[in-house]
């Protein structure tokens, strides 16, 4: 049975949308070509600091996965304005992420040349203007719902500070 789109209601726009792009499967946008310029032995670092292992040519965090997309880094950039670039590692798939469909790792990079990771969660990271300690931003972690947390660097880790929608607080329910 088919829905025309006015009986779409803003939950079905976002599932519908959410279902297109895990069909898809991961794509880097414009900005993750930082990662193209990263070397083939600073990929694999990222990837290994990111948790992930190499299988069948892909790269995988989720290794219980039976049928992994493989992970992919979606942008390299300095977010926190220390000279050093941090990167965004991602993995889609329904088997370790659920409904959300994908999870991600933040990596920087260390004085001493090597990767470490920062955090990671389920969901898809976007990156505020507003800021935590050491000039880290914030960061609304995106899923299914209208209402997402939003962590802060405090200095160790990152933690949920509040929620929002589309900038404004809301409760979860």
């Amino acid at each position: 049975m088919a829905a025309s789109a006015e009986g779409f209601d803003m939950v079905g726009r976002r599932w519908l949308l959410l279902t297109v792009v895990l069909a898809a499967g991961p794509v880097a946008p414009a900005w993750g070509q930082a990662a193209a310029r990263l070397s083939d032995t600073d990929r694999a670092a990222v990837f290994k600091a990111a948790g992930a292992m190499q299988r069948d040519g892909k790269w995988i965090i989720c290794a219980d996965d039976p049928e992994p997309s493989g992970a992919s880094i979606d942008e390299v950039r300095d977010l926190n304005g220390d000279g050093r670039p941090e990167a965004v590692v991602s993995e889609g798939g329904t088997f370790c992420y659920g409904f959300t469909g994908t999870g991600f790792q933040l990596l920087g990079r260390q004085a001493d040349g090597s990767w470490r990771r920062i955090t990671g969660d389920i969901g898809i990271p976007e990156f505020l203007k507003t800021r935590g300690v050491d000039g880290w931003p914030d960061i609304s972690i995106g899923g299914p719902g209208f209402c997402f947390p939003v962590q802060r660097w405090n200095g160790r880790e990152y933690v949920v500070q509040r929620h929002e929608y589309e900038g404004k607080p809301c409760q979860p329910g």
